[in-house]
């Protein structure tokens, strides 16, 4: 999940001040960690302590993600996430927003068949996604990791996600001019996915990702995931730079992530 964080920084600056080329600082004053970063890590918490439990848990991943609001309630969470969070109740809350898929990442990685995937990734979404468009994303994104770790060639990659999520994925020179910031999931995500497949690098698909504008650091993280589970390389100076922003609990759960999962970057 260190490329998606990764990602989540590096966007973090260019999510209101958005770039339409490739070519800009990846570490500009101001970048930090955001929710996206905060919700990755909840849910490697959450399952890396589900050995005695149920793992595909959906009481459990809210429990987990009020806990990680209440730790970092000014990490940039919505308004409507916010209000679950604060809620003394688990209320089902039915977003079509990108935050299923943001926080996503950890489960390509750690589950082993597309089946068990899609479990868990139902699990994450009932409460704060119980919406269609937004489960469709974040299987989407989280199977894209999974068959980008198997090593599966971009263009076997691109037409499983075509055939099997009916998304459309125009080269990234087509939108880029009239791209704009909308958080919905369908919106967000193909683009996510399209800039993995232009790239020939972990850090040439952040740039691209970042280059249409838009949600950034959530474009950003999602790439990063499928990027990372590809490429299995991280530039050190990206790796030690981004790594230095996060807080030390928070790399700590993400150590422990990679040792557990065998996670190469």
């Amino acid at each position: 999940m260190i490329g998606a964080i990764l990602g989540d920084i590096i966007g973090s600056t260019y999510e209101w001040n958005n770039v339409k080329h490739e070519n800009f600082d990846l570490f500009p004053i101001g970048s930090r960690f955001t929710d996206d970063t905060v919700l990755s890590v909840a849910v490697a918490d959450k399952i890396l302590n589900s050995q005695n439990a149920k793992i595909n848990d959906r009481s459990a991943y809210a429990m987990w993600f009020k806990q990680y609001y209440k730790r970092y309630p000014h990490a940039g969470f919505g308004q409507m996430f916010s209000s679950w969070a604060n809620s003394k109740t688990i209320q089902i809350q039915r977003s079509f927003g990108n935050g299923a898929a943001m926080r996503i990442s950890v489960i390509g990685f750690a589950f082993s068949s597309i089946k068990e995937i899609k479990r868990e990734v139902n699990a994450s979404c009932f409460y704060t996604h119980h919406n269609l468009e937004a489960i469709r994303g974040a299987q989407a994104i989280a199977i894209s990791i999974f068959l980008a770790k198997k090593q599966l060639g971009k263009e076997e990659i691109k037409k499983f996600i075509q055939k099997v999520f009916k998304y459309h994925l125009p080269p990234l020179d087509d939108i880029r001019n009239g791209y704009v910031f909308d958080s919905r999931t369908s919106y967000s995500v193909p683009p996510a996915i399209e800039a993995f497949l232009e790239s020939d690098s972990y850090e040439t698909a952040i740039r691209k990702a970042i280059s249409i504008g838009g949600d950034s650091d959530t474009i950003a993280c999602m790439t990063g995931g499928i990027a990372q589970a590809y490429y299995q390389h991280i530039p050190k100076e990206i790796y030690h730079k981004g790594n230095y922003l996060l807080d030390i609990d928070l790399r700590k759960i993400v150590k422990h992530f990679n040792e557990k999962y065998h996670v190469e970057y």
